[in-house]
């Protein structure tokens, strides 16, 4: 059986890394990665697959950047050509980025079938591009792979056949829980970041790249109103997406001097900084989830989150994105850190095990 695995952004090989490894263990299964060049960081180094303990992709599609429009165009073009090639039987998309959706229809209109890692997540929020992809990649898949139960019953009200959903777990865990005990093992040394983290206590821990809160001066200024206040209380290790720096730069946005401004970083090594600090500060989907895991106060920076799971384990507070919200999540949730928690079914680091059992015993 032939699968082509496809990632489009860098967190897509955190998602699809623990599935190939797996697939691995199977002598049927044959599994070969797609990288569609979606991302800015698309030209990766072979110690970032290493890392993951994965082949670099066995495709490159190369597309770069460009309006939604002519990426997803570009995408469909050159996986079209990929499939006509190599004519799996499987492809497998994960999460919501525009290769997710782009390579789900050319796939389906070829008559291969779709598996969904992800599927059922909804923010139920239009105007995010990610919710687009998402809904329009669930309308046509196959296998529906689901993290937390709000993903069943989204799917199941979206009339989704029964049998075809499954809760498997989460294959961003599945990445966390071994880069983790990776980490137990050389605890931080070679990271340029090491010496940083030694020199500052009770630091918050920050990510910040979604187009709706660093394209708007005002949204970014309100953001980084909040920021500034709460650096005057304690540091902040902030890696910048090369996408935020830009707007920062464009947008004149002034950061006090107790945010430490990091380029951006590997998995493992923000990984190191986090499970470490006082609270993390995010707009990211996956982070709100592997604070959930390990028991790190989080304060997501959005209106709404399609991982509402986060929220009720207790872990995650939703803060908008006003610099008063801001304030009163951070206040809410700063001395949560080793409170109990608990962490979702399946979430176990064996997400991926699930996922081809599934699929090998459909095959039977």
């Amino acid at each position: 059986m032939k699968t082509l695995l496809i990632a489009g952004a860098r967190p897509n090989f955190m998602k699809i890394a623990p599935i190939y490894r797996e697939a691995l263990k199977y002598e049927q299964m044959e599994c070969k990665i797609v990288h569609t060049g979606q991302h800015y960081d698309y030209e990766m180094s072979q110690a970032f697959f290493e890392d993951l303990e994965i082949p670099k992709p066995h495709f490159f599609l190369d597309v770069g950047s460009g309006s939604h429009a002519v990426q997803t165009a570009k995408i469909m073009v050159a996986f079209e050509e990929v499939c006509n090639q190599e004519k799996p039987d499987l492809i497998m998309v994960v999460g919501d980025v525009k290769s997710t959706l782009a390579c789900s229809v050319v796939a389906k209109k070829l008559l291969i079938e779709v598996a969904h890692v992800e599927a059922g997540l909804r923010s139920f929020d239009l105007t995010m591009p990610e919710e687009i992809n998402r809904m329009v990649t669930d309308s046509i898949s196959d296998y529906f792979f689901v993290t937390e139960e709000s993903g069943m019953k989204n799917l199941l009200q979206e009339g989704k056949p029964k049998d075809r959903i499954h809760l498997v777990g989460n294959v961003m865990i599945d990445n966390l829980l071994y880069q983790a005990g990776k980490l137990e093992k050389d605890d931080g040394r070679g990271f340029s970041t090491l010496e940083l983290k030694n020199g500052k206590k009770d630091y918050v821990f920050l990510t910040l790249h979604r187009p709706s809160n660093v394209d708007s001066k005002e949204c970014f200024n309100e953001i980084a109103g909040a920021l500034n206040h709460i650096a005057a209380e304690r540091p902040i290790l902030f890696p910048v997406h090369p996408r935020t720096r830009k707007m920062m730069d464009q947008l004149d946005i002034k950061l006090s001097g107790n945010i430490s401004l990091l380029p951006p970083l590997g998995f493992k090594e923000s990984l190191f900084l986090w499970k470490d600090s006082k609270l993390v500060m995010t707009d990211s989907g996956g982070l709100q989830e592997e604070t959930t895991v390990l028991g790190v106060p989080c304060v997501t920076l959005r209106e709404n989150t399609e991982r509402p799971i986060t929220i009720e384990m207790g872990t995650n507070v939703l803060a908008g994105t006003k610099k008063e919200s801001i304030l009163n999540a951070y206040k809410e949730s700063i001395n949560k850190k080793g409170e109990k928690h608990s962490v979702p079914p399946k979430w176990d680091g064996k997400a991926a095990e699930r996922i081809w059992r599934v699929i090998l015993d459909s095959e039977l």
